[in-house]
């Protein structure tokens, strides 16, 4: 099975990524043919600074490179390495009707969230579309919320492959992440727009700090709480072995706890993991041509695949171009 997904180097990785998506991108390396692309022509919608686009698509490859990804198991790449995608998204733009786009709730939201409703926002999912189809990708692991943009996925190989009487793309599934939705400091879904983050690569100070200012309730000490509605819980809940997390309901339901307790524990879970991961992502930063060379080398081998679909493609299309010039 191909599993195929992307990030945008839209901001600093925090642990709603993490839990949400690369916790499971690098579990699927020991699985499945993997290729996890960083998404830079999709951060276009919103980062709009040079120099910044650089320094957030060589963070991201840092990042999941520290946090484990194996280059001789998993392809990390550019988007932008590959032109390839962006000719097949116009492609589908042209069997695909206006009205789909619009359907879009990521669309919306943005746009209730006052973020410009640039063309590009909107055709977002054609151009993602297209990121999933070039390479034939069997599987995409997703959050709950982003399964609508497969399904659309799903709905352009379809009008491609019936407005041109032919089965060149392969339908893609989700694969649904076990964490479908991480709570942030404040209780709302962890993002970078909402600035309720806890990031990955912070010190240790500040990364505590952050965890230790998680909003809960006013409940004393001695009383019993709620595990089911406490976002400290919620973290636990991810991160914590299920044997412990047992303990931590029934201390949570006992009374005589303080939530300082549960907040110093996932600040502890959180250093086990990440702290080993800032050290490597250290190292890393020091030889940036290594990691270049991992892109690059990726981008080769992915490149081949997203040209062998866009010759049939073309072919199906009528679209004729020249013949490479034997040298």
């Amino acid at each position: 099975m191909r599993v195929l997904s992307g990030i945008q180097p839209s901001g600093k990785l925090h642990l709603g990524n993490y839990l949400g998506a690369i916790r499971q991108h690098i579990e699927l390396q020991d699985e499945d043919e993997a290729l996890y692309f960083i998404a830079n022509y999709h951060s276009l919608t919103t980062v709009h600074d040079a120099e910044r686009m650089r320094q957030l698509t060589a963070d991201v490859a840092l990042d999941y490179l520290a946090l484990g990804l194996d280059p001789q198991k998993a392809m990390l790449f550019r988007q932008s390495d590959i032109p390839e995608v962006t000719e097949l998204a116009w492609i589908l733009s042209t069997v695909t009707g206006r009205g789909l786009l619009e359907r879009a709730h990521s669309y919306k939201d943005k746009v209730a969230k006052g973020i410009s409703a640039s063309m590009g926002l909107m055709c977002y999912p054609l151009l993602m579309a297209a990121d999933i189809l070039i390479y034939r990708s069997n599987l995409v692991p997703v959050g709950k919320d982003q399964v609508q943009h497969i399904e659309m996925t799903q709905d352009m190989a379809g009008y491609f492959n019936n407005t041109f009487g032919c089965e060149v793309l392969v339908r893609p599934e989700p694969r649904l992440n076990a964490a479908q939705v991480v709570p942030g400091i404040d209780g709302q879904k962890m993002s970078k727009s909402y600035g309720n983050t806890i990031d990955l690569f912070d010190t240790a100070k500040k990364t505590r700090k952050r965890i230790m200012g998680i909003k809960t309730d006013s409940t004393p000490v001695e009383d019993t709480k709620n595990p089911e509605t406490c976002n400290v819980f919620a973290l636990l809940k991810l991160m914590a072995e299920p044997a412990e997390l047992e303990e931590w309901d029934s201390r949570y339901r006992k009374g005589g706890m303080g939530y300082g307790e549960a907040k110093g524990r996932v600040a502890e879970l959180f250093e086990e993991t990440f702290g080993p991961a800032r050290e490597r992502r250290d190292k890393l930063a020091t030889d940036p041509d290594y990691v270049e060379d991992i892109l690059v080398t990726a981008a080769a081998k992915v490149r081949v695949m997203a040209e062998e679909v866009m010759h049939d493609v073309r072919e199906a299309c009528g679209l004729v171009t020249a013949k490479k010039v034997q040298r």
